[in-house]
């Protein structure tokens, strides 16, 4: 059986890349595996074939828009609707030996890279739009898009397939510069499938939308990543001596 990767990227010239060499290499001339990057932008709505937006609530960057991720990740899930599908964001899960194994043996994946600012929140909303996406991260460190990530996911995958290779080797974790997750990111439209940008990003008052945007970051960070959480915690309650105190209140 074919292990079938789907990438869905703003830049397909970047696969095979590497992938196209090597063990991989081999592998894919010898159909141990599929690769089928698909171009993003191919499922934009407008002539510009726009595919981001301004953040809401103002900052920097650009968000990638729910509505044209969605029209490419169904177009994916129609092609191979057995195979997961896997977001590469700096927020995900840590990527493990265990999941890498757990790919391998089954009938492919589809791969999600995010460029920019990242990925409107609502993509992730299974409750409206139906879809399962698995966010994944392959390290604590931030990449220019999720294709490098994409690679490495796949590389660890094709080399646990039958006849290609064998056990992957292990990864070194960084810490995150900031020590939290970043905050959910929302942009145009303004209403998605029934789900609606927070009201508190449409008010205009930046001090409210600071402290919603902390609270969701640390909010994602102890739910999503509790180690992260600790070193976090544990960094707060040094005092400017370098002096250390108990806390009273593990909610604080």
């Amino acid at each position: 059986m074919t292990f079938a990767a789907t990438i869905l990227t703003l830049y397909p010239e970047m696969f095979p890349g590497p992938l196209g060499i090597s063990l991989a290499g081999r592998a894919l001339e010898e159909g141990k595996w599929s690769c089928d990057p698909v171009h993003i932008r191919d499922f934009a709505a407008d002539k510009h074939r726009t595919v981001d937006d301004t953040p809401a609530g103002g900052g920097a960057g650009m968000v990638l828009r729910c509505d044209v991720l969605a029209a490419a990740i169904d177009h994916a899930a129609q092609s191979h609707p057995g195979n997961p599908i896997i977001a590469l964001t700096p927020r995900g899960k840590p990527l493990t030996q265990a999941r890498v194994r757990d790919l391998a043996q089954g009938p492919g994946v589809t791969l999600l890279c995010g460029r920019f600012e990242g990925f409107d929140e609502r993509i992730f909303a299974r409750e409206y739009g139906g879809r399962s996406i698995e966010e994944v991260s392959v390290g604590d460190i931030v990449l220019s898009g999720g294709e490098p990530a994409a690679l490495m996911l796949l590389d660890a995958c094709i080399r646990l397939l039958p006849g290609v290779m064998g056990a992957a080797s292990s990864g070194v974790e960084e810490s995150f510069e900031s020590g939290l997750l970043e905050y959910p990111h929302y942009t145009r439209p303004a209403e998605w499938e029934g789900r609606a940008i927070p009201e508190v990003l449409r008010s205009g008052d930046h001090a409210k939308i600071a402290a919603w945007r902390k609270q969701q970051a640390e909010d994602d960070t102890r739910l999503r990543r509790p180690d992260l959480w600790e070193r976090h915690i544990g960094v707060r309650v040094q005092s400017a001596s370098g002096a250390r105190y108990e806390k009273k209140d593990e909610g604080q």
